[in-house]
């Protein structure tokens, strides 16, 4: 396999994994419980959310690799590290470098939340989107073959990607609207008469 099509299928696995993991993500942030809800069993959404991010965090990470060896088009390490002078499609190479660190940030302050604190943890949890949007854009602006091609939006890539953007899209507006009907049910709900104390007429 040339190593150009092996590096854009780890970015595909990489990309599926982040959807995962992002997924995952906003299950546990509205409490979700499998035991109550589909499937009905015992699952750790917890566990599988840590792992898929730690999977996906290597798999972003072996996906410029084969690049190093590619006899078309062989990219320095340095241009893999930072890739604004990289010899095909540099700012949409640059958006995949960084949403790579950022998913690293992410990664990593997540093994450390306990030390961070929930509230710093919580803050710097939020690049997962950043990651995630720059990771969408890097997918569905880059030529696979690196040979700055018109953009194919119905090439087979590429509908995988605009799938999984779209699931997590989708995802993320139920997730904001279920965080609005919960704020609008605690303000309507009125608060509980307050008894007088003891002794009190």
């Amino acid at each position: 396999m040339p190593a150009i099509d092996l590096s854009a299928d780890i970015g595909l696995a990489a990309l599926a994994l982040l959807t995962v993991n992002l997924l995952l993500g906003l299950l546990l942030s509205v409490n979700f419980d499998p035991l109550r809800s589909w499937p009905h069993r015992r699952v750790d959404v917890l566990r599988l959310h840590n792992w898929t991010g730690y999977i996906a965090l290597a798999a972003v990470t072996a996906h410029p690799i084969p690049l190093l060896f590619s006899p078309r088009m062989r990219f320095s390490l340095a241009q893999i590290a930072w890739p604004l002078h990289a010899p095909s499609q540099p700012v949409e190479n640059l958006l995949g470098a960084i949403a790579l660190y950022l998913v690293a940030v992410v990664v990593i302050t997540s093994y450390f939340r306990v030390a961070l604190g929930k509230r710093t943890w919580k803050t710097t949890h939020y690049l997962s989107y950043a990651a995630a949007a720059l990771f969408f854009v890097h997918s569905l602006l880059l030529d696979p073959e690196l040979r700055n091609r018109p953009l194919d939006w119905l090439d087979g890539e590429k509908v995988f990607v605009e799938i999984c953007f779209l699931l997590m899209l989708t995802a993320t507006i139920a997730r904001c609207q279920h965080s609005q009907r919960n704020t609008k049910r605690l303000r309507v709900t009125p608060a509980a008469p307050r008894r007088p104390a003891a002794g009190v007429r």
